[in-house]
């Protein structure tokens, strides 16, 4: 698979990736034996990014994963984890005390020494700009806790921000074909500033599959269930914030979209490949609940150029059907 370097960490890494939100069972339950075969079944097909989260069922995600790298040791697999949403959402708690504290917690999970990259987990607003923020993680990086630090964002002014600081190393942000702002100003600016783009929520919590209809239920432990009205945390990470009825209409006329390509690609591979074929971005990291789902993603990062046309027609859809819902909101 097609690596590239991820921003200033300078680290080569598939430009697919894995997102692994799914193996802390926030999208159904997700067995060990489950967990560590889907794992297996990435690395096997060429991906060298995990992104993880210390709240991913509390730090169940992170803990199959030290799991996995304990138990192939020969591995070479660039982590990602997150922090910061553990406590009550305010400035005040992103401090050097709680970062260690928090860092120290996802170390041993991970069952590693040094954090390869630990990104913000979504924090206020105000934390992107508060010098002593940045502080404190450069000094985790001093003391060797952590390589290097990035944010995770849910707005491109936050992202914008955040590129301007020179110690951030990667923004990861929501970006898929029903969410194309981030094209206008955010990955111009990290690819002029050599920050890595994330591109997360790739598949818009599942709607570019093509799998759903209006009948469609979800587990109740799924968060496309219990955070459909963002009661739980911001409603844009749920289906990149469309109305699920909207979704599902512009997900058909999505898959019509592949079905003319000239070349055999399911929608999610095409949804995946639409977003790994802009240029400033490092990597993809869509989730995956199975063996063959994962092998699937992976094989997105190898599919032909999607062509003008393809792209285009993708632009019109979202401009025609999503724009004027989520544009101006993230």
């Amino acid at each position: 698979m097609e690596t590239r370097i991820l921003g200033r960490t300078e680290r080569p890494v598939s430009v697919i990736g894995l997102g692994t939100w799914q193996l802390g069972s926030d999208w159904g339950d997700v067995s060990e034996s489950e967990a560590l075969d889907l794992l297996s079944a990435s690395v096997d097909a060429g991906v060298t990014f995990f992104d993880t989260a210390d709240v991913y069922g509390d730090g169940r995600s992170e803990q199959m994963i030290g799991r996995f790298l304990a138990e192939n040791p020969e591995t070479l697999v660039t982590v990602a984890t997150k922090m910061g949403r553990r406590v009550d959402q305010v400035p005040e708690n992103y401090t050097l005390e709680n970062f260690r504290a928090w860092t120290d917690r996802s170390r041993r999970n991970l069952g590693i020494d040094r954090l390869d990259l630990v990104q913000l987990h979504c924090p206020p607003t105000d934390v992107y700009s508060h010098d002593q923020v940045y502080d404190a993680l450069d000094t985790l990086v001093d003391e060797d806790v952590i390589a290097n630090y990035g944010v995770s964002v849910e707005t491109c002014d936050e992202a914008l921000t955040a590129i301007s600081r020179r110690g951030t190393a990667t923004v990861q942000i929501i970006f898929n074909a029903f969410r194309l702002k981030p094209l206008e100003y955010v990955l111009p600016a990290a690819h002029a500033a050599g920050v890595g783009i994330i591109a997360r929520v790739p598949l818009a919590s599942g709607l570019l599959s093509g799998k759903y209809t209006s009948e469609t239920q979800f587990e109740e432990t799924d968060h496309r269930n219990y955070n459909r009205d963002g009661s739980a945390f911001d409603v844009g990470e749920t289906f990149s914030g469309v109305d699920y009825e909207t979704g599902i209409r512009a997900a058909a006329e999505f898959s019509s979209l592949v079905a003319k390509l000239p070349f055999e690609a399911t929608p999610a591979q095409a949804a995946l490949a639409w977003i790994a074929q802009h240029p400033a971005i490092s990597t993809v990291i869509p989730g995956a609940r199975s063996v063959k789902q994962a092998q699937a993603n992976a094989a997105a990062g190898k599919l032909p150029a999607l062509g003008d046309e393809f792209m285009n027609a993708v632009a019109a859809l979202y401009d025609r059907e999503i724009k004027a819902s989520v544009h101006d909101r993230w």
